[in-house]
């Protein structure tokens, strides 16, 4: 059995740099080593955003809702009858879902389903599976959101929709992914934060945004919950 998670966009966080804005004469003479400095600096200083993810491939659409905060996180996904929940807290991680998300999604087998039913299997801190669930839904994640300067371009032209800056890139397929083309966009205001992203590959698209920087992220431990040795009992 393994528990994978849906992947937030891919990038890199470094050390901050001195230019915390593209505010002034910064942004006239943008470049993707000045965009990405300050989108490094800018995200240094933040521990949590909202994040939605609409993902069409083919003619199946899922979403993906996350709130990412500094010691606490929840995701939720759903695709048809498809569906889990990742939540996170300082003590516990907790993964719950329908019989078709844990089953398909998760990789759990039927009896492990059947052990869970409508309640959500506890993971406690120090484990390994709470370990996974913590580093991706919490702020220490926010180091996988900018590209590399290297294979990087600055679009021209600013998104028309918000005025941000627009870097892009392309992915190479392999044998768990088509080729893809990533463009994200960059705030161009006080804060160079990401904004939105979009990706693009043959058999289909993914459109992101990033909202509420900086918001109070409370996560709840569920009512009914599973011992995860309960569910794995062969599982160190």
């Amino acid at each position: 059995m393994s528990l994978t998670l849906l992947a937030l966009p891919a990038l890199s966080l470094v050390a901050a740099g001195l230019v915390p804005s593209l505010a002034g004469a910064a942004s006239k003479h943008a470049t993707v080593a000045s965009v990405l400095k300050a989108a490094n600096a800018a995200l240094l200083s933040e521990d949590s955003v909202h994040v939605s993810v609409s993902t069409l491939s083919g003619k199946v659409a899922s979403s993906v809702i996350a709130d990412i905060g500094k010691s606490s996180g929840r995701e939720s996904y759903r695709s048809g009858d498809e569906s889990f929940t990742i939540s996170v807290t300082p003590t516990y991680a907790y993964l719950s879902g329908s019989k078709e998300g844990l089953i398909k999604l998760m990789d759990l087998t039927v009896d492990e389903q059947k052990k869970v039913g409508t309640e959500a299997i506890a993971m406690k801190k120090g484990s390994t599976p709470y370990t996974t669930f913590d580093s991706n839904l919490t702020s220490s994640t926010f180091s996988n959101l900018l590209p590399k300067a290297k294979g990087t371009t600055l679009l021209t032209k600013r998104d028309a929709a918000t005025g941000g800056y627009q870097l892009s890139w392309k992915e190479t397929a392999t044998s768990s992914a088509p080729a893809s083309t990533t463009v994200i966009t960059i705030s161009a205001g006080k804060k160079a934060l990401p904004i939105k992203e979009s990706v693009t590959t043959a058999e289909g698209t993914s459109k992101t945004t990033f909202t509420q920087w900086g918001e109070s992220v409370d996560v709840k431990a569920p009512a009914a919950t599973v011992a995860y040795a309960t569910v794995f009992p062969t599982t160190k």
